[in-house]
């Protein structure tokens, strides 16, 4: 294991354009705390963000959980681009001929996709506890660590959006092409529902049971927006008669599907990769 992580680590380590994308998204990750300076100022009254409790434990899990979550496609871009190098720079037929296995090859790059998962989630996980003790008005142990299945779901939604990207490398060999196709299938999915939502099974629930089996639906269900969850909207959406019940809790069978896409993912990149002629 140590071996093919090794590999993996002096191929990245000389691709500069994968260097600049892991450090920039770790520097964004980090730019969460700069949502605590944003003030506004109506009339006289002066709003300040980090005052309406997004930076409160438990909150704080969910909330940035979402946000870095929604800046993986820079880990994305290096994912999709370490698998087209293989071909462009055909370092994979290299690796094969010195005896690295197709099955130690796809082990190798899933095992990558974990560590940048992991390290991911350990980087979010510092960053907001530092900033939970820096704004929050709840500091107890028992709150603090509460909630930290978000953190989980985080790591899993990496973990299944990141292997996608490797089987979509594999496939299609090049990375602006294995890039479009994830935008298509993205598109596709919101089509899709559009058309069993509005068409098919109008009025019901069916659409978004059916979509929850979907890869990126799947994980995009793992964490709910948290915006709705904050005291002022609730407030809000209170005296203009409306009532926000969503469902904010990480469900283990959500955990479930996207790990059967991930393990779904790995295979057919096995697959693919020991049916070609390299």
């Amino acid at each position: 294991m140590l071996r093919l992580l090794e590999i993996e680590y002096n191929k990245l380590r000389y691709s500069r354009s994968a260097r600049i994308l892991i450090i920039t998204y770790f520097i964004l990750i980090t730019f969460i705390a700069l949502i605590a300076s944003i003030e506004f100022n109506i009339g006289q009254i002066e709003f300040r963000v980090a005052d309406q409790g997004i930076f409160n434990f438990p909150y704080i899990w969910h909330f940035n959980s979402y946000i870095a979550a929604l800046l993986k496609l820079f880990l994305a871009i290096v994912i999709v681009s370490m698998m087209s190098n293989e071909y462009s720079n055909r370092t994979i037929k290299q690796n094969l001929i010195d005896g690295l296995s197709k099955k130690e090859f796809i082990m190798s790059k899933f095992l990558t996709v974990l560590v940048f998962s992991g390290i991911s989630t350990l980087f979010l996980f510092a960053v907001s506890l530092i900033l939970g003790y820096s704004f929050s008005d709840f500091t107890e142990f028992s709150i603090v660590f509460s909630d930290l299945e978000y953190l989980v779901a985080y790591f899993v939604k990496l973990t299944g959006f990141f292997a996608f990207c490797m089987f979509l490398g594999i496939l299609v060999k090049r990375s602006a092409f294995a890039l479009g196709f994830l935008v298509v299938w993205y598109i596709f999915e919101n089509i899709l529902f559009a058309v069993l939502n509005f068409k098919v099974f109008k009025g019901t629930e069916i659409a978004e049971k059916i979509m929850q089996f979907f890869p990126l639906e799947a994980m995009s269900n793992l964490i709910v927006e948290p915006f709705s969850r904050l005291n002022a909207v609730q407030t809000a959406a209170s005296q203009i008669g409306s009532e926000l019940n969503k469902d904010y809790g990480i469900h283990w069978y959500q955990l479930l599907i996207v790990s059967i896409w991930i393990a779904i993912f790995v295979y057919l990149s096995l697959v693919l990769l020991k049916k070609r002629d390299l």
